[in-house]
C-alpha cells in the first residue's frame, strides 16, 4: 500500500526530557504506526501528489506543529503547520488523564482502573477527531492512524 507512513521522526530539540511514561507512549505509538497506517496526501490546487510511502517528521515550530513529509527517498515534498490552539485543551486533559491512569496502575483495583482508562480513551478519540478536522485537505488519515498520530503530538507538547 502506497497511502502509508513508511518512516516517523520526532524532532524534539530544545523539549523537556520525558518521563518514562511518557517516553513509553511515544515508543509504542510509533511501533503501532508504522505497523498500521493509512496516510495519503490529496491533490492540491490541481497538481499532482507524489506516491507514497511517506517519511513523516513531527515538530512544534514558532508555537506552530509542523508536518514536513518526504518520499521513502526522503526527496521533500511538502510541510505543512498546523496551529496548536485547537489541540491545547484535549492535550492538557489527555496529559491530566494519563496522570491519573499512571497513578491509578500503581495502588487501585482493576475495575477503577478501567474506568479512568474508559476516560482516556474517549479523551484520545476527541484528540484524534480535531487533527482529523485540522488536516482536512492537507493529508488523510484514518481514525486509527490520528490516534497514533495525536499520541505524538501530546508527546511534543510535553516539554
Amino acid at each position: 500500500m502506497t497511502n502509508r507512513i513508511c518512516h516517523i521522526e520526532i524532532d524534539d530539540r530544545g523539549l523537556a526530557r520525558p518521563t518514562a511514561e511518557i517516553e513509553q507512549e511515544r515508543r509504542v505509538a510509533i511501533f503501532d504506526l508504522l505497523e498500521d497506517n493509512s496516510f495519503g496526501l490529496p491533490p492540491r490546487e490541481g497538481r499532482a501528489v507524489a506516491p507514497g510511502p511517506y517519511r513523516l517528521a513531527l515538530a512544534i515550530r514558532e508555537g506552530r506543529l509542523v508536518f514536513d513529509i518526504a518520499t521513502e527517498d526522503a526527496t521533500r515534498i511538502s510541510e505543512f503547520h498546523l496551529s496548536l490552539g485547537p489541540f491545547r485543551q484535549v492535550v492538557k486533559d489527555y496529559f491530566q488523564i494519563c496522570e491519573s491512569y499512571f497513578d491509578a496502575v500503581k495502588r487501585l483495583p482493576p475495575s477503577q482502573i478501567e474506568a479512568i482508562d474508559m476516560a482516556r480513551r474517549g479523551i484520545h478519540n476527541e484528540g484524534a477527531r480535531v487533527l482529523q478536522e485540522r488536516l482536512e485537505g492537507k493529508a488523510d488519515v484514518d481514525i486509527d492512524t490520528a490516534r497514533r498520530l495525536f499520541t505524538l503530538i501530546c508527546v511534543l507538547h510535553w516539554g
